[in-house]
C-alpha cells in the first residue's frame, strides 16, 4: 500500500508539471498587445516562463516572444528568436517516453510540435523582418527555405492543409525584389494554385493587385496589415456513455495504436454510466478594426485579405481532432480498467468499506486531474493578414492609413511620414492592430 501511495503522489506531481498557458494569461497578453505595450508583454511572458513554458515548450516560448519584438521593430532580437524557434522545430524528435505519456497521462507530456501553418509563418516573419530593414538578400534566403518546406509538405500530404498560399505569394515578391524571376514565377503559380485548392477551407481568395504598364518607372510599397488576435484554445470536457468511449478508443487514427487495456475492457464487458473526455476548442477574441485602406498621392487603395490565420488554426485542429478524441477515450477506458482492478485488489485485502469508498473517490479525482487537453498554441499571432500593393512616383511619400470597422466605417487613421520609394524598387511596410 505504501508503494501505491507513492505512485499516486508521483502521478499527481507529474500532472501538475504538465501545464499550458492559461486562457486568462493569453487574454492578459492579448490586451497588452492590443495596447502596443510590447515591452510590458515581454516582461509578463518572462515572469510566467517557469509556469507556462517548460523544457518541452522551447519552440513555443521563442515564437510567442518573437512576435512581440517583431511588432516592436527590434529586428535583431526578432531574427534571433525566430532562428532559435526554427532550430528547435528542425531538431524536434518524438520521444518514446513522451508518446507513452501521451497515451497514459495527457497530450501535454510531449514537446510542442509546431503545426505546418506555424512553421510556414516563421519563414514569412523572418523574410518580412529582413525586407522592411532593406536586407532583401537575407529575405530571399528565408523565402527559398519557405518554398522548400512547402514543396516537401505537399509531397508528404496529399489532402487537407498542405500548402500556405500567402507565404508562397510573399516569397514570389521577395524573389522578384532580388531579380530571381524564374523562382518568382514558380512561387506565384504555387500560390495561386494553393488559393484555388484551399481558399474555401482557409476563408481566403487569391489577391488581385493590378500592375500598371509603367511599373518600371515607378516605385512600389508593399503594405502588410496584421489584424486582430488569434482565437484562443481552452480546455473543454464532456461526458460520453461507456459504449461510445469504447468505440472512440477502438478507432485508431493515423499514427496511433489501440491500447491493450481497451481490448481488455471490451472482452471483460466492463460497464459504467459515463466517462469524461477532454479536448481543446477555440474561443474567438473580438476586435474592432477589420480592414484598412491607404491614401498616397491622391490614390486610395484598399487592403485585401491574403491570409486567415485563425481559419488555418481551426483547420489544423479539425484535422487533428479524430486523433485527440481517440487518445482521450483510450486514456479514459484504460484508467477505468486500472481503477476497477485496483479497487478489487484493495477490497480483497481489506474489510473496511469506508476505505474502499475513499479510495474510489481518490482514484476518480486523480483520473479527472490527469486528463487535460493540449491547449498550447502560438497565440501572439494576428487573426489575419491584409495586403496592399501601391505603385507611386519615386521620392518621399506620406502614407495615410485608414482603419475601418466591420461596416467599413473609419475608426482611426495613422500617417507614415516620408516613406522613401525608389524607382523600380520596393518598400516593405508592416502595421498591426489588435483592438
Amino acid at each position: 500500500m505504501k508503494k501505491a501511495r507513492i505512485c499516486l503522489l508521483g502521478l499527481v506531481l507529474f500532472c501538475s508539471a504538465c501545464a499550458a498557458p492559461s486562457l486568462r494569461y493569453k487574454k492578459e497578453m492579448g490586451r497588452l498587445i492590443a495596447a502596443n505595450k510590447y515591452q510590458e508583454a515581454d516582461e509578463k511572458l518572462l515572469s510566467q516562463r517557469n509556469k507556462y513554458y517548460s523544457y518541452k515548450d522551447k519552440t513555443l516560448y521563442h515564437l510567442d516572444r518573437a512576435i512581440l519584438f517583431f511588432e516592436a521593430g527590434d529586428a535583431q532580437t526578432t531574427d534571433q528568436l525566430f532562428s532559435e524557434a526554427q532550430t528547435e522545430i528542425e531538431s524536434s524528435v518524438k520521444s518514446v517516453s513522451g508518446e507513452i505519456g501521451r497515451l497514459l497521462i495527457n497530450d501535454l507530456t510531449t514537446p510542442y510540435y509546431a503545426p505546418a501553418y506555424e512553421q510556414a509563418l516563421t519563414y514569412y516573419y523572418r523574410a518580412m523582418n529582413f525586407s522592411r530593414a532593406g536586407n532583401v538578400s537575407a529575405a530571399a534566403v528565408e523565402a527559398r527555405r519557405a518554398v522548400f518546406f512547402l514543396d516537401h509538405l505537399r509531397g508528404q500530404k496529399k489532402q487537407g492543409y498542405n500548402d500556405e498560399p500567402f507565404v508562397q505569394y510573399f516569397a514570389s515578391l521577395v524573389f522578384e525584389s532580388v531579380g530571381q524571376r524564374s523562382d518568382a514565377r514558380i512561387a506565384r503559380a504555387n500560390a495561386l494554385s494553393a488559393y484555388r485548392r484551399l481558399g474555401a477551407k482557409l476563408n481566403v481568395t487569391a489577391p488581385d493587385f493590378p500592375v500598371p504598364a509603367n511599373a518600371s518607372e515607378l516605385g512600389e510599397i508593399i503594405f502588410i496589415h496584421s489584424v486582430g488576435l488569434m482565437p484562443l484554445k481552452r480546455n473543454t470536457t464532456f461526458q460520453v456513455a461507456w459504449d461510445r468511449a469504447l468505440v472512440l478508443a477502438s478507432s485508431a487514427a493515423e499514427g496511433d495504436t489501440v491500447a491493450p487495456e481497451v481490448q481488455n475492457a471490451i472482452n471483460a464487458g466492463l460497464a459504467g454510466n459515463a466517462v469524461t473526455l477532454a479536448f481543446p476548442e477555440f474561443v474567438s477574441v473580438p476586435y474592432r478594426v477589420k480592414s484598412s485602406s491607404l491614401e498616397i498621392g491622391g490614390q486610395i487603395v484598399y487592403t485585401q485579405k491574403v491570409a486567415d490565420l485563425a481559419a488555418a488554426a481551426k483547420l489544423d485542429l479539425d484535422e487533428k481532432m479524430p486523433g485527440i478524441l481517440f487518445r482521450t477515450a483510450t486514456r479514459a477506458v484504460s484508467r477505468a480498467v486500472a481503477s476497477k482492478q485496483l479497487q478489487n485488489l484493495v477490497s480483497r485485502s481489506s474489510d473496511n468499506d469506508a476505505f474502499d469508498q475513499i479510495l474510489g473517490m481518490i482514484i476518480s479525482g486523480l483520473n479527472a486531474s490527469l486528463e487535460k487537453a493540449d491547449t498550447r498554441q502560438w497565440f501572439t499571432l494576428p487573426a489575419e493578414l491584409r495586403m496592399a500593393r501601391v505603385f507611386v512616383l519615386p521620392g518621399f511619400r506620406d502614407v495615410r492609413l485608414l482603419l475601418r470597422d466591420g461596416y467599413g466605417n473609419i475608426v482611426e487613421e495613422r500617417v507614415f511620414k516620408n516613406v522613401r520609394v525608389k524607382r523600380g524598387g520596393r518598400m516593405y511596410v508592416h502595421f498591426r492592430t489588435a483592438y
